[in-house]
């Protein structure tokens, strides 16, 4: 049984070990549990996988009548799970993050059933720290985590990513002939995560015209709701160089056409970054909790393995350091040096090796 969700970041992990399951054993059987209206709910069916759905929500930072009803969805959904644990019957849980995480494991927990908490972040947030007094195994992405877990249960595996994106370096050509760039110019891709990137995508749209300028191609994931105000900002000259989409599905060619890369600093994205080697600058997003995205960002830059811009200075920043980069070979080089060194492309079948362990311990 498998829990988590709510962004890309904790659904794709999820969908990557369970898919590494099957692979290891046909005969599993994976049922998934996530909170109703989600993403998870939708992305998990489209995968070939079973869900439910939990009706939880999270405490929202403002106030608002709506965090009362939080105590009543909780009790409800630990009925629920309750209920749904019953009748499948896991030999195990395991949790990745998101609203549901909690709890299912803490019902698993309770009725003595063994759990995995697949950690992402540099930093964990506090349901993690207190599902991990009863978890069996905590399989993590960054050393030094036993500042925050015991360390008897500390696994160090990286994070669960696509495997398509092993091996890009000799596909540039069939990506930049799918995504129509020119192999003559650099090209600067641009993610700001599964939904995109406010302070990003302004911050894009105001540069393009200098963009096209330094002869620069941006392949440009917008994200569904600000792409059609951003299309209706680029001026007709850009058309040749700024390439706006909604969505990348194919984010193992957008890797391999890229020389640079702009990025939020979720766990996921930095997971991929370091398996790709390319040259990175984060731009970590300021509204997520604990500011994990900060902490992610900081371990690489501390490590000369990628550059970092503050969301409130992106604008005229990203543009000075991006050009930079692009003109700067040696520096370019030596930063996706750097970040491979981070790459863990075992780290799926690792976390289902300690799946296996703890069932059978």
């Amino acid at each position: 049984m498998i829990s988590g969700g709510g962004t890309g970041g904790h659904i794709f992990p999820a969908i990557a070990i369970a898919n590494a399951l099957k692979e290891r054993d046909p005969q599993n059987e994976i049922l998934f549990v996530g909170a109703e209206g989600r993403m998870e709910m939708q992305r998990i069916p489209d995968a070939g996988y079973e869900i439910i759905g939990l009706d939880i929500v999270g405490i929202q930072r403002r106030l608002t009548w709506k965090n009362l009803l939080v105590p009543f969805k909780l009790i409800k959904s630990l009925l629920k799970a309750r209920k749904v644990i019953k009748k499948f019957n896991p030999d195990v849980a395991i949790g990745v993050g998101g609203y549901a995480s909690g709890p299912l494991l803490r019902v698993a927990s309770w009725m003595g059933i063994p759990t995995l908490i697949q950690e992402q972040n540099s930093y964990p947030g506090i349901t993690n720290r207190l599902l991990a007094k009863k978890a069996h195994s905590i399989c993590v992405a960054y050393a030094g985590m036993d500042r925050f877990f015991d360390g008897s249960k500390v696994k160090l595996t990286g994070n669960p990513v696509r495997s398509s994106l092993i091996g890009i370096d000799d596909r540039k050509g069939e990506a930049l002939e799918y995504f129509k760039l020119r192999s003559e110019h650099p090209v600067v891709l641009i993610i700001g995560g599964s939904l995109g990137a406010r302070s990003i995508n302004h911050a894009i749209s105001k540069a393009a015209d200098e963009y096209c300028q330094a002869g620069i191609q941006v392949l440009w994931q917008t994200g569904k709701i600000y792409y059609e105000e951003m299309v209706e900002k680029l001026s007709e000259e850009s058309g040749e160089w700024i390439h706006p989409v909604r969505f990348i599905d194919r984010m193992d060619l957008a890797y391999a056409a890229a020389d640079v890369v702009v990025s939020r600093a979720g766990a996921l994205s930095i997971s991929e970054l370091c398996l790709v080697g390319k040259a990175v600058i984060l731009v970590p997003s300021p509204n997520v909790s604990e500011d994990h995205q900060t902490k992610n960002a900081q371990a690489l830059v501390d490590n000369a393995a990628a550059e970092l811009v503050k969301d409130h200075e992106v604008t005229p920043k990203l543009l000075e350091l991006t050009k930079d980069l692009v003109e700067n070979e040696p520096k370019r080089k030596a930063l996706a040096s750097s970040i491979l060194r981070h790459a863990r492309p075992q780290a799926t079948q690792d976390i289902v090796s300690e799946v296996y362990r703890i069932i059978s311990s």
